[in-house]
């Protein structure tokens, strides 16, 4: 038998729907939407007062395994997934070993499905050992189950070797993501370099290693008529870099993590580890420019960089400590309570955001709506309930987050993959 969904006020990216109907799902496909559709002997939820969503979906998370485990695994990853409202991730390329061979990506896809909680991509390597000299075997990759390909957790500096990934990944219709960052000029910086990393003492990484690489990658995709995604921007420029990109016709697409449109570089004033990513929290200006570029379409989705450290990695000084913090489980509440609840989108914008824009970038044509014929990926939401972020609230194996304490709107209900129930409030 399948699943029922009763009484779902559906959410779509192009509207919200003005009435509930009921959802269908049989064999891990949406097969009917209709207003009183007979229960029979389908599992049912009744979905009254909520929002039912296409099941979110996050092209740029860190999920450890293989090679520090001792961080985070493929299964706590997962189940950190589906508690925030993921149906889908991708998992980017820097583990031990690299993904940057068939075995290691065949390895990851096997262990997903023994997990059988969401969806998981891999992420190939662009570079051999992300070593920024030899390209992998993307066509090989593909095959065997990369969606995209990225260095992430630093740039490819070698602008042949970007060229060249770029041309094969045209050629073989997959995408091309960069961490835009140019680690000369940030010369070991550990926060943004501005008024506040001077008056507290850290360090300072220019925004310009961000900016040059992302004028270079839209360049190079300009010249080549080839299409790259640029990851985790940060940046009022860089937003000014893409919105001309965009309208010179560059096939160009941005990303956007909810730390960068939430916290401002003040909050590594506290010298809390959990504030230093990469790239770094920016000024209050660029924060205001992020958020303007998600509302007008400059910066396509939203995504995690989920990061997992361990306590041992993370309880050191702030110049020492690794970069990064994880983001699965709070990413919706805190899209909700600072651009739903802030004014700055609707739902359906969001669900654009965080599912259906995802899923066209990444070529998942079956996912990101709810559509008869579709996959069976759905999110069930009550987007006006008020949860708080705990410590011993997160399923993720590391609890690296900034946002412990804070309140948050959006509870998710019911995550829902493949018409299989795999979380529930």
């Amino acid at each position: 038998m399948g699943l029922l969904i009763k009484n779902a006020m559906i959410v779509n990216a192009d509207k919200i729907w003005d009435k509930p109907h009921d959802i269908l799902c049989e064999e891990g496909k949406i097969t009917k939407i209709a207003s009183g559709i007979a229960t029979g002997g389908h599992e049912t939820i009744d979905a009254s007062g909520k929002k039912v969503l296409p099941g979110l979906i996050d092209i740029h998370t860190h999920l450890r395994q293989p090679g520090r485990e001792d961080k985070e695994t493929i299964e706590t990853g997962s189940r950190a997934a589906v508690k925030g409202g993921f149906t889908s991730i991708m998992c980017m390329p820097n583990t031990n070993p690299v993904i940057d061979n068939a075995m290691v990506v065949e390895f990851i896809i096997r262990e997903a499905k023994r997990v059988g909680l969401c969806n998981v991509y891999p992420v190939g390597a662009i570079s051999k050992g992300l070593q920024d000299g030899e390209l992998t075997d993307m066509a090989e990759l593909k095959a065997s189950g990369c969606l995209a390909f990225s260095d992430d957790g630093k740039a490819v500096l070698n602008s042949r070797l970007f060229r060249l990934a770029m041309e094969y990944a045209k050629m073989l219709d997959v995408l091309i993501i960069e961490h835009c960052q140019d680690p000369l000029l940030s010369a070991g910086g550990v926060m943004n370099e501005g008024v506040v990393s001077t008056r507290i003492g850290l360090k300072g990484d220019p925004g310009i290693s961000e900016t040059v690489t992302v004028a270079r990658d839209i360049e190079i995709a300009l010249y080549l008529n080839a299409r790259v995604h640029l990851a985790h921007m940060s940046l009022k420029r860089s937003c000014e870099l893409i919105r001309f990109a965009k309208s010179q016709g560059v096939k160009v697409t941005a990303e956007a993590c909810p730390h960068h449109f939430v916290l401002t570089d003040e909050a590594c004033g506290s010298f809390d580890t959990s504030t230093k990513v990469n790239p770094p929290l920016r000024s209050k200006e660029d924060v205001q420019a992020i958020k303007e570029a998600i509302a007008e379409g400059t910066i396509d989705c939203i995504v995690t960089d989920h990061a997992p450290h361990t306590k041992e990695d993370k309880e050191v000084g702030f110049d020492t400590a690794p970069f990064g913090l994880i983001g699965l489980e709070t990413s919706l509440g805190l899209t909700v309570t600072e651009l739903v609840k802030g004014g700055f989108i609707d739902l359906a914008q969001m669900v654009d955001k965080m599912s259906s824009a995802p899923a066209r970038i990444a070529g998942l044509a079956s996912k990101g709506v709810i559509k008869q014929g579709f996959d069976a990926d759905i999110t069930i939401i009550d987007p006006d309930k008020e949860w708080t972020v705990t410590r011993e609230g997160f399923v993720s194996k590391s609890k690296n987050s900034p946002f412990i304490g804070r309140k948050l709107f959006s509870q998710v209900e019911y995550t829902i993959c493949a018409g299989k129930v795999v979380y529930k409030f």
